[in-house]
């Protein structure tokens, strides 16, 4: 991370923390240089920033102050419930501002071609500022690679109904898994089959054993910060699968839509490794920014992109949204905002697992040490009533997932678990919520 994304990104924190008050005056250029460890340049850019946020205003000869807020507009922050259950991304982070700036950019740049019907593959403008973008998470692609969807629910709908040119008819999924598309392809009557993934990873010996079968068209995989689990393969599973894909021609359908959220260290995906044009690479911009704006990317090899167009059809999604996008990502703010909705979960993650060593003392919930994004498997005995527990704790305003839904209907070799979500939960929220969670847990569900 750049030194200068990082100071920003703490003084934020602090800022949204309130360590700082109404009106207080902020430290010194020079101080806050010496405390950061860097050159007053750089603070007097986070000052910057943050005076064009609204957040501080600056008074000549005197220093940086905290602006005075009403109190307004945003949402309510003293909810009784504590919400381990929502994956919409956080509101009180939504950088508005910053959005309703690239709108107005947006309409400057395009005027009347955004009132117009687009081009079915996407705003152009876009998909050329999403080469550069994407290959920062090692995804090398060409504009001719890459379509505009509407997230990616809609890719994955049209690549479970398209013809592959391998002949398979079969989709292979994780279980658990994203329970959305299970829900899809059962609906739809698709040909689908489950692979277990726990906390450990993927049996490796397994999936070559069921690639080889034959008649697999593809295999979903969410490869990193995985919904429902929150862990992620390791770079020896990623190169294996991108090696079981060319050497049994199996198509590998990769949802990174949790790319930007998860720990700061390196991951290259599958698409990396892929050496044979095997791999779409799916990535989301509703996870980071927000649901409704609904835009994802689709990298499709060539030998399927004729194909993925037509079953796409000629819906299209909504040219200011693309437009905003891309002006969005080219002035920098994709970038900075990352950082800090990145920070500020890493921060509530740590919260959470600092939250089980003081109450879980007995063990009784089974947790990876290595989960991140905003995912965490609570797994349970067998004995306690996962029903009954999910219930209790509704009772006392504490929203949790039942693991259930996470797999296919009549899927056998299932893990009892709950899903813990951090991105709606307060971080002075966390600890009072585990210590919930403990307690009824250690009740077994009964009344």
């Amino acid at each position: 991370m750049k030194k200068y994304l990082s100071v920003l990104s703490d003084m934020e924190n602090r800022i949204r923390e309130g360590q700082y008050n109404p009106g207080q005056k902020l430290p010194s250029v020079r101080s806050s240089a010496d405390f950061y460890g860097c050159s007053i340049s750089t603070i007097l850019r986070a000052y910057g920033e943050l005076e064009r946020q609204h957040a501080i205003y600056s008074i000549p000869q005197s220093g940086y102050y905290m602006v005075e807020r009403s109190e307004d507009a945003g949402p309510a922050r003293g909810s009784e419930t504590i919400d381990f259950a929502s994956a919409s991304p956080d509101l009180n982070v939504f950088p508005y501002l910053d959005f309703q700036h690239c709108l107005n950019k947006a309409i400057d740049r395009h005027k009347y071609h955004l009132f117009t019907y687009g081009d079915a593959l996407g705003l152009g403008t876009l998909r050329q500022t999403l080469v550069p973008h994407l290959a920062e998470y090692q995804v090398f692609a060409k504009v001719g690679q890459i379509i505009i969807t509407s997230g990616t629910q809609q890719a994955l709908e049209v690549l479970a109904k398209m013809p592959f040119p391998n002949g398979g008819t079969e989709i292979l999924v994780e279980q658990p898994g994203y329970d959305l598309y299970l829900r899809y392809l059962e609906a739809e009557g698709m040909p689908v089959s489950g692979i277990a993934r726990s906390a450990a990873g993927i049996d490796l010996r397994e999936l070559e054993e069921r690639f080889s079968g034959g008649g697999i068209k593809f295999f979903y995989t969410m490869p990193r910060y995985h919904n429902p689990l929150g862990t992620s393969f390791s770079t020896e599973e990623r190169k294996a699968i991108a090696r079981l894909a060319g050497k049994y021609d199996v198509y590998i359908v990769e949802d990174d839509y949790m790319a930007d959220l998860g720990a700061e260290r390196r991951f290259d995906p599958i698409y990396a490794y892929d050496q044979t044009s095997h791999v779409i690479y799916l990535k989301s911009y509703s996870k980071i920014i927000f649901p409704g704006l609904r835009l994802g990317a689709a990298v499709v090899p060539e030998t399927l992109f004729k194909t993925f167009c037509a079953y796409k059809g000629y819906t299209d999604n909504s040219l200011l949204s693309q437009a905003a996008l891309e002006v969005y990502i080219r002035n920098g703010m994709y970038e900075h905002h990352k950082h800090k909705i990145k920070a500020l979960y890493a921060e509530r993650i740590s919260a959470m697992y600092e939250a089980l060593q003081r109450h879980n003392t007995e063990g009784l919930i089974e947790v990876s040490s290595d989960s991140s994004g905003i995912y965490m498997q609570y797994k349970l005995p067998e004995t306690v009533n996962l029903d009954r527990v999910v219930k209790r704790l509704a009772q006392r305003k504490i929203s949790v997932v039942s693991g259930k839904g996470f797999y296919m209907t009549g899927y056998g070799n299932r893990e009892k678990f709950m899903r813990i979500s951090i991105s709606r939960a307060r971080l002075d929220q966390i600890d009072e919520g585990v210590k919930a969670i403990v307690q009824e847990v250690k009740r077994g569900g009964g009344w």
